[in-house]
């Protein structure tokens, strides 16, 4: 195992990366409108740029997971850093629709390597029963990322400044974009402090096949597991890419009276909250039950409650919404078990080809997640279309996860130095 300063260090470079990470991803939901009518994009192509982004993710886990078992976990870490904040600084620069979907799909591309590099890092590198505080601290600190878009993309001042600056017209959404992309580029002069996993280095010296994706199709109980590892996450999004996202929609049919009084960006923000203080409650009961997939359990029966207390409690104010979306969130707080959980399942020389993917294939499974929502909303099912969709595909969701929950083996107390044949 590492020292303990370089273990300190890796963490901390590793929660600041997925701050800015996804400040990145969260940023284009809340300035999206802005930045569109500023290049007068028509809205109907909201839903082209985000499926850029989202297809992006999908190609980056991929490519970010395969190279992170042949060449290395620390290279993806800061390669996939400096992708995204250039995606990021370019963003600001963007003229019409195609140069937009180009570096969202870029940006997209750079977010996928992240997390996975960063959660196989702490977990092959911190003695095994406290690895989940590791990843725990990551993903904590990471979703306060979202919060500090809301507050920067509210903030004139940052604006104001950089057209003084440089004398050019500089719109808040661009200083947003702008912002993101120098923190990124300013983390990696972290980099130096920074190392590789024993484990990587170990396996390195052998000739076992790395970082083959096949590996994990080549039999069902292998691709069982995998798709598992997969569909456990699938709430977090239906939460966030849905209820949250879409809260509009439901505020609308549910709540009349404070349409306008609050902003879907809000929710977000409120959300992430949550979700912050969520992964840190999860993790610290991880830690007390020496177990994952309890809480994992736990997580899933406070979600469907309520998701229910959402969807069909008609006297919310603005401050009871606000109130929902953090505890919607709280109760999605268990990415960081999700994706250690993950980690935690194969060999290491495929484990960050799955610590990659698995998170990227749950981020977009929001596609068909908000297609099938959708599709079921034009039903108009009970009158209550939005809310009557939403409680079919959510309860899918959950009922995916339960199967992938108890599919998967306990890995709390698992060592990971071993390799798949």
């Amino acid at each position: 195992m590492a020292g303990k300063k370089n273990i300190v260090l890796l963490i901390i470079v590793a929660s600041l990366g997925y701050f800015v990470d996804i400040y990145d991803l969260i940023l284009f939901n809340i300035i999206k409108k802005e930045s569109m009518e500023s290049l007068n994009i028509a809205p109907e192509f909201e839903t082209t740029l985000f499926n850029w982004q989202m297809t992006g993710m999908l190609v980056g886990g991929l490519l970010w997971g395969i190279w992170g078992d042949r060449k290395g976990r620390v290279s993806v870490l800061f390669g996939s850093i400096l992708l995204y904040s250039i995606a990021n600084i370019a963003n600001a620069f963007v003229t019409n629709l195609t140069e937009y979907s180009i570096w969202r799909f870029i940006a997209g591309v750079g977010l996928a390597g992240e997390l996975g590099a960063a959660i196989t890092l702490v977990a092959e590198s911190m003695p095994t029963k406290k690895r989940g505080i590791g990843t725990m601290i990551i993903v904590t600190f990471g979703a306060l990322g979202a919060v500090f878009a809301f507050w920067v993309s509210n903030l004139s001042q940052l604006s104001s400044i950089l057209q003084d600056f440089t004398g050019a017209k500089i719109e808040n959404w661009q200083t947003a974009y702008i912002m993101g992309g120098v923190l990124g580029l300013v983390l990696l002069a972290l980099r130096a402090g920074t190392f590789e996993s024993t484990m990587f280095h170990e396996l390195k010296q052998t000739n076992v096949v790395k970082g083959n994706f096949f590996m994990l199709l080549r039999d069902w109980p292998t691709f069982k597991k995998y798709l598992a590892c997969i569909v456990i996450g699938l709430p977090v999004w239906f939460v966030v890419g849905v209820l949250i996202a879409l809260s509009h929609k439901f505020i609308a049919e549910n709540h009349p009276g404070a349409v306008g009084q609050i902003k879907t960006s809000e929710m977000v923000m409120w959300s992430y909250l949550g979700l912050s203080s969520g992964d840190l409650l999860s993790g610290l009961l991880s830690q007390l039950f020496k177990s994952r997939r309890r809480v994992i359990f736990l997580n899933l029966f406070g979600i469907a409650v309520l998701t229910c207390v959402y969807l069909f409690n008609h006297n919310l104010s603005p401050a009871g919404l606000k109130t929902m979306s953090y505890l919607l969130g709280l109760a999605t707080g268990y990415w960081a078990l999700f994706v250690t959980n993950a980690s935690e399942q194969f060999g290491t020389n495929i484990r960050s080809t799955v610590t990659a993917t698995v998170p990227n294939f749950v981020r977009g499974g929001v596609v068909p997640i908000t297609l099938g929502f959708t599709a079921l909303s034009e039903l108009n099912i009970g009158g209550m279309p939005n809310s009557y969709a939403a409680i079919i595909v959510g309860a899918i969701c959950i009922l995916l996860s339960l199967w992938g929950t108890y599919t998967v083996k306990e890995s709390f107390h698992k060592e990971l130095n071993y390799v798949e044949e």
